[in-house]
């Protein structure tokens, strides 16, 4: 009889991944505990502390994996036929067509409001997405998609504003969000990035009442 194959760590710790992804999808986050991602990864509970502290650890680390592999800025980075700003509105769209990963988001949202994901969440967003956005904003300011003093100070909004629009971390009602949610396309506008769509509100609004707990749990 053939030996089974002995898995790498980094194998191991792709499998575990990969089952969290699909019963979070199928069961949900709350749902789904480290017995179960185990049992489904076929491996014994111990080797998911190997890799992991929590469970809320694994989501963090799913959310970052999934915008890398599909990541929208090198979706429009080479795009020829778009200038600056219209870069930045179809990596946007992009982003709410992403059906798994828009659902794995909003299953996060609870576990936000530990102190110290939420911290961690800030800093990554900031380190990878920071650069990103100032490479788009100042990509516009030089074909003239983009009128701006500020590329720099928005670069570093930008990553910042779905932490303030989450319920979980600054409580707000379905209406609340809504009128937030127009401040910020106001305040960008006038900052020189009108990114308001009329295609976007149906998505917004729906986002909004699921984590109000009005909608459907799956976008």
């Amino acid at each position: 009889m053939a030996r089974p194959v002995k898995k790498t760590p980094e194998q191991w710790k792709q499998e575990i991944l990969n089952a969290a992804q699909d019963l979070f999808l199928s069961k949900g986050y709350e749902a789904a505990s480290v017995s179960n991602i185990m049992e489904l990864a076929g491996g014994a509970k111990g080797m998911f502390y190997r890799f992991f502290q929590s469970k809320e650890e694994v989501m963090y680390t799913l959310g970052n994996q999934l915008f890398f592999e599909n990541n929208p800025f090198d979706a429009v980075k080479n795009r020829d036929d778009l200038n600056g700003l219209e870069k930045i509105k179809t990596l946007l769209t992009l982003n709410q067509t992403d059906e798994t990963r828009n659902t794995l988001h909003m299953q996060a949202v609870s576990i936000l409001k530990d102190p110290h994901i939420l911290a961690a969440a800030i800093k990554e967003n900031r380190r990878v997405l920071t650069p990103l956005w100032l490479e788009l904003l100042t990509e516009g300011i030089q074909d003239g998609s983009v009128q701006t003093e500020y590329p720099k100070e928005l670069s570093e909004l930008l990553p910042l504003i779905n932490f303030w629009m989450l319920p979980s971390v600054f409580p707000a009602t379905e209406e609340e969000l809504l009128h937030k949610y127009r401040f910020v396309m106001e305040v960008l506008s006038q900052m020189g990035l009108p990114l308001y769509e009329e295609n976007h509100i149906s998505f917004t609004e729906k986002t909004i009442k699921n984590m109000t707990g009005k909608g459907d749990t799956k976008l």
